[in-house]
């Protein structure tokens, strides 16, 4: 059962996990060979305030410059 855990800064749409789903599950069938029914994807979002890059919080930056 591979597992792929996907962590990321809060804000994406439910519509848009599940095209990550399905693309991540699709990758790990081509390159891994392994059946769909065995992929596990799991979405851990994570506020700004709680990640931080070279020191400086992500939600300190201007939004300009945050990364999503």
């Amino acid at each position: 059962m591979p597992t792929v855990r996907v962590e990321m800064l809060s804000g994406r749409t439910p519509e848009q996990k599940k095209a990550l789903a399905t693309s991540l599950t699709q990758v790990m069938v081509d390159t891994a060979g392994v059946s769909p029914a065995s992929v596990h994807v799991i979405f851990t979002d994570i506020d700004s305030t709680d990640w931080a890059v070279a020191g400086e919080m992500l939600s300190d930056r201007s939004k300009n410059t945050v990364a999503k």
